[in-house]
């Protein structure tokens, strides 16, 4: 059966989350359903990381196998086709070697988490980042993020029901960047690593906003870390600001 390299596209607020799920919507059932509109019997879908509720993405990647040999682009076309009206798109599709797999082959990640400050709630952004009623203090923060950054415990920043075997990841960057807009102050966050704790980008954006509005000082956030003690991260953000924003392999295999 030859497999197929997807990079999609999606608003997580209408979803329950990535993985397939009997009784709520997910982002796994609606790609499903447009494929299993192309063929009949299309084993389950695979990606290359299991986004939570609400939690958005404009570089997933998927794989699946088909009976057909498509042509990339016209599969691509097919499928954007079948997801309509869902908030899901395909935006590259690629023939694989059928020992490639989204998830196991991948070797980097990279999250994005916005955050706007303004008094007014959010219109145009509703549902599309974490709305924070104070300005907060970006140099802060990037002080702070530079303790997270390298081979760590990650105890503090992952949720309880983590089933991942080992807290201890390496967070490859870690950076603060300030969005110029009229209308607000706009702050996005960007993580990279190879691979990241559930709950682990949401627990560390929630702890730097914390010293980003001054109740924290950047040198508790690595105390924090050094606890190695969930009751030591700061307040999770809500999922409503992440994006999975790309996946990396040995080879690019959209280029």
């Amino acid at each position: 059966m030859p497999r197929y390299a997807l990079k999609l596209e999606y608003d997580g607020a209408p979803f329950a989350g990535w993985q397939r799920q009997a009784d709520q919507p997910s982002v796994q059932g609606a790609v499903e359903a447009a494929l299993a509109a192309l063929e009949a019997d299309v084993p389950s879908i695979a990606a290359a990381g299991r986004t939570d509720a609400g939690v958005h993405a404009t570089g997933q990647v998927a794989q699946c196998d088909m009976t057909r040999d498509w042509d990339p682009f016209r599969l691509s076309e097919a499928l954007n086709w079948h997801l309509k009206p869902a908030p899901v798109a395909v935006l590259a599709c690629a023939r694989v070697p059928d020992d490639w797999h989204a998830r196991f082959s991948a070797i980097e990640r990279r999250y994005t988490y916005r955050v706007i400050c303004r008094r007014a709630p959010l219109v145009h952004d509703r549902g599309q980042a974490w709305l924070v009623k104070q300005p907060l203090d970006v140099a802060a923060m990037r002080a702070a993020a530079r303790h997270l950054v390298g081979l760590h415990d990650f105890t503090t920043f992952r949720a309880v029901h983590c089933q991942a075997q080992s807290p201890v990841k390496t967070l490859d960057e870690v950076t603060v960047e300030e969005i110029a807009r009229p209308d607000a102050q706009e702050i996005r966050f960007h993580l990279r690593a190879r691979s990241f704790l559930h709950n682990q980008v949401r627990s560390i954006v929630g702890t730097l906003e914390r010293v980003g509005a001054g109740a924290w000082a950047p040198s508790d956030v690595a105390t924090a870390l050094a606890a190695a003690d969930r009751a030591a991260c700061g307040s999770v953000a809500p999922p409503e600001g992440l994006y999975l924003t790309g996946v990396g392999y040995p080879r690019d295999v959209f280029g």
